[in-house]
């Protein structure tokens, strides 16, 4: 059985820089800012790149959704340069979270989303969560593959859902 200093050491301490697949110099760091800088990353969401209604369509819907994250959840943020290419949330309830993940559509399939979900878990770990769950469509291989990767397992399947579940 993983003891909890050996889970911590799978998840680095925000922020970290990585170079992703294509070669650039990616920092996650933990998110407490303003809202503008998530929202001008949703809009390089198209109708494709949305999932479970999310990110909503339009700015006003977009800004609105971000207050409530950047006010009720843990966030983290991936960085290339100046811009905000992946956000990721923990929403906590008692001590669980519900996750959420995004990754700028230029940016994904290439590693970002695996340091970012890292980064907020060991957030989430430090800020006494003990337990994580998310849903993803069931079609959403990628991001399946990807909480796999993370250590997230399948607990239910219901209609074009599927729920997943880790202990930190």
């Amino acid at each position: 059985m993983a003891t909890s200093s050996d889970r911590q050491s799978l998840f680095p301490r925000p922020p970290t820089t990585v170079t992703d697949r294509e070669g650039r110099t990616i920092t996650v760091s933990e998110y407490a800012g303003e809202p503008a800088p998530l929202v001008e990353m949703y809009t390089h969401f198209d109708d494709d790149s949305r999932s479970q209604g999310l990110p909503p369509r339009d700015e006003p819907r977009t800004r609105e959704w971000i207050g409530g994250l950047l006010d009720d959840g843990l966030n983290a943020v991936a960085r290339h340069g100046d811009d905000m290419v992946g956000h990721a949330v923990l929403v906590p309830y008692d001590d669980t979270a519900e996750l959420a993940i995004f990754v700028r559509p230029t940016y994904q399939s290439a590693g970002i989303g695996t340091h970012l979900i890292r980064g907020l878990l060991r957030y989430g770990q430090e800020n006494g969560l003990t337990h994580v769950w998310l849903t993803v469509s069931r079609t959403n291989r990628i991001a399946m593959n990807l909480y796999r990767s993370a250590g997230f397992e399948t607990t239910a399947r219901n209609r074009g859902e599927h729920e997943m579940e880790r202990d930190l």
